[in-house]
């Protein structure tokens, strides 16, 4: 559908004491398309969740899981003349080995659990084993070895890539997750990260435009 260009207009979070990445900017590109940047400044982020909702006072919406590299996200399509509301948070966690599809599980680890925001490697998920399902479906499973998860990201990392990046959320203590395959998967290899949450970023905020 054709779109009119719109002046650009540009959130900038440049308020102190209110959590953490300073440089995060919100633009609206055209009238409904906003672009999100922030520094690539904490060299221990497994990545970020970008977040939104419409509502300030009401719970934010998972846009994408992104890897520690990326930069930039764009949230398309947005509804004409809304007022949106955006934040970013760093996630921290332990990642198992990878494997392949019907790739060996690895080895279990034994002992209670422990804390996953000590930094301690041994609450990385154990025996983490991805299994064909129906459907063109991947059936994932893990002993889950870290007591104060927020949630499990399985990622991945297609054939010719050189990262790995999330693509499935699941629920703090849970073993188990299913996925379907997409084009381009195939021998794909992956791992999976018990991860939490870091500070909230400076909330920003601009309206989306008139669509046509």
């Amino acid at each position: 559908m054709p779109r009119k260009l719109a002046a650009v207009l540009v959130a900038v979070a440049f308020v102190s004491g209110c959590g953490e990445e300073p440089g995060f900017t919100a633009t609206l590109t055209d009238p409904v398309n906003v672009d999100l940047s922030w520094p690539d400044d904490d060299p221990e982020a497994a990545g970020r969740i970008v977040e939104y909702t419409t509502d300030p006072h009401g719970e934010y919406t998972i846009l994408r899981f992104v890897p520690p590299r990326q930069t930039t996200f764009r949230h398309p399509d947005l509804m004409p003349e809304t007022r949106f509301y955006y934040r970013i948070r760093p996630f921290y966690g332990a990642v198992s080995d990878a494997v392949t599809v019907s790739g060996p599980a690895t080895p279990a680890a034994s002992g209670p659990v422990v804390p996953l925001r000590a930094g301690d490697r041994s609450a990385a998920p154990a025996s983490f084993r991805a299994e064909p399902a129906p459907e063109e479906m991947v059936r994932f499973s893990w002993a889950d070895r870290s007591s104060d998860e927020d949630g499990f990201l399985v990622e991945i990392k297609k054939p010719g890539t050189d990262e790995f990046v999330p693509i499935e959320v699941s629920d703090p203590g849970t073993t188990s997750a299913g996925l379907a395959t997409m084009p381009g998967e195939e021998g794909a290899s992956y791992r999976l990260r018990a991860f939490y949450y870091g500070p909230a970023s400076p909330v920003l905020d601009l309206v989306s435009g008139k669509d046509g």
